[in-house]
């Protein structure tokens, strides 16, 4: 599938909070080297690759080691829980770990598959592998990247029954304003996919104007949720853009002014600068 054409480069730096490179094809250092460029010409500075099973979880940490502008989030997606064994457990530990795994992620519920798919892992298999993963974030010190769909209630809940890590950002935020209420109110980060552009999406772009801009994030989930007016078409970082674009002239904010705090918000959550290893400079963000 083609990629649309690029957007209007933002006046300031923007990171993408959660992307899938290996899925945006991606295979090997040069073809992240591509997906990055491509986005850098649009002003898309650093990505989160994030895994959703084993093999992924593998693969995002060997492409954070490729280029300076990529960092990790490892976990098992929620539909993917039904065959975990205590042997992956081990292995996610491990590679949760590395410098440059910036957070525990995507890991949560997912309801709506539940329904459709037999096969998928079922409620209480995903609830006991959410709460697993909830303890791996506390264990290893960094984020909880939470996805969730059709499964408000149930997420919350484990969330507060497990006690939640000192930082939570739910990927791809899709609750209405008063479940954004809530989450603002407990102090947790909201990210906003390109699912915000889409005009359909009356409740999702209602709770998106409630969110502080010092705990909201940018994301493209490529190669998935292409934003508005290229929905259904190719998505990859550099699509990024688009979506910063639509959400400042919803929230009524100065895009330069968003693109700049939702990159402070991702320097601060994912300790961009602590986690770059060597001589790997900080993200060269808005403002530097």
């Amino acid at each position: 599938m083609q990629l649309p054409p690029p957007p209007a480069p933002l006046p300031a730096t923007v990171v993408d909070a959660h992307t899938h490179l290996d899925a945006c094809g991606a295979t090997g250092p040069a073809g992240v080297r591509a997906v990055l460029d491509r986005a850098a010409t649009v002003g898309v500075c650093a990505v989160v690759t994030v895994a959703d099973d084993m093999t992924a979880a593998r693969w995002v940490v060997q492409a954070s080691s490729w280029d300076d502008r990529v960092f990790a989030a490892v976990a098992l997606h929620p539909t993917r829980t039904a065959t975990m064994t205590d042997a992956d457990r081990a292995e996610l530990e491990q590679l949760a770990r590395a410098p440059r795994v910036v957070a525990v992620g995507e890991t949560g519920l997912d309801y709506y598959w539940t329904r459709l798919d037999p096969t998928c892992s079922s409620p209480e298999t995903q609830r006991e592998a959410y709460r697993w993963h909830i303890d791996l974030a506390k264990r290893v010190g960094k984020p909880l990247m939470i996805h969730d769909r059709d499964a408000h209630g149930d997420v919350l809940a484990v969330l507060k029954q497990e006690g939640a890590p000192q930082t939570v950002v739910f990927h791809c935020f899709s609750g209405d304003a008063a479940m954004a209420r809530v989450c603002v109110d407990a102090g947790y980060v909201l990210s906003f996919s390109g699912t915000v552009t889409f005009r359909n999406a009356r409740t999702l772009r209602e709770a998106a104007v409630l969110v502080p801009e010092e705990q909201l994030l940018v994301e493209t989930d490529a190669p998935f949720l292409t934003p508005h007016p290229h929905r259904g078409k190719a998505n990859e970082p550099v699509n990024l853009p688009y979506t910063v674009w639509d959400l400042a002239a919803l929230r009524g904010q100065d895009v330069a002014e968003l693109a700049a705090s939702s990159s402070a918000v991702a320097e601060r959550v994912f300790g961009f600068a602590r986690r770059a290893h060597g001589s790997v400079p900080p993200i060269p963000l808005a403002g530097r």
